[in-house]
């Protein structure tokens, strides 16, 4: 076009169609051919000079940010040794770890069965053998057994049937006294049912033998009524 004056309207309005046009959070600016739009993380910058010649110039920058988070160290339990072979002890150690702190740490446990078997090995080498069944007699298992297989383990110097006796007065000092208490709990539900299904039985039986004893009386009179004496 040769005429300037209609070039620069042209431009005027494709510039105001332009603006219409923007997105929702961005800026635009247009002053006297120059076309700026600043959009999300970046900056972009367009210049148009109309003279005798023509000219552009674009200019955009952009920044970019990242934040990597990587994982902590892990928390190493330590490590416990029972140093040696002939000692009832073991290494417990444990390990906690978080984003923020980690701890550890340990120690050694006492292993009383491992202690209760050397120690009634020992007494049975020195000729003590119930005292070596007494001290095994401590652990519940031991003492359940040997009451099943009917040989009570000793209490007060008494063996055999005068401990059983002593077991059965003093019960609550048997090791296993929780489970024996709840045995015979057990036990004593179980004979109720029992009771109670067989004194059903004996009241059916009682029912059944009296409405025989009402038929065979009504069958006597039956008779006397049709042959009367």
């Amino acid at each position: 076009m040769k005429n300037p004056i209609t070039l620069i309207i042209l431009l005027l309005l494709l510039s105001g169609c332009m603006t219409a046009a923007a997105l929702a959070g961005s800026t635009q600016t247009n002053t006297s051919g120059s076309n700026t739009a600043i959009e999300g993380g970046y900056t972009s910058s367009a210049t148009t000079t109309y003279q005798s010649g023509s000219s552009s110039n674009t200019t955009t920058n952009s920044t970019s940010n990242s934040n990597v988070k990587s994982a902590p160290p892990s928390a190493g339990a330590p490590s416990y040794n029972s140093m040696t072979q002939d000692v009832c002890a073991v290494g417990v150690s444990m390990g906690i770890q978080t984003f923020g702190i980690g701890i550890s740490g340990g120690k050694h446990a006492i292993d009383e069965n491992c202690e209760r078997l050397k120690l009634a090995r020992i007494l049975n080498d020195f000729g003590m053998k119930v005292a070596a069944v007494a001290i095994l007699c401590q652990d519940e298992r031991v003492f359940e057994s040997m009451i099943q297989a009917g040989t009570p383990c000793p209490i007060d110097g008494k063996i055999g049937k005068d401990a059983q006796a002593l077991w059965s007065k003093y019960d609550h000092e048997r090791p296993d006294y929780n489970t024996y208490v709840k045995r015979m709990e057990d036990r004593k539900i179980a004979d109720e049912e029992m009771q109670a299904k067989i004194t059903a039985e004996l009241e059916a039986m009682d029912k059944a033998k009296a409405i025989e004893d009402k038929k065979l009386e009504n069958k006597e009179k039956m008779k006397e009524w049709k042959h009367p004496r």
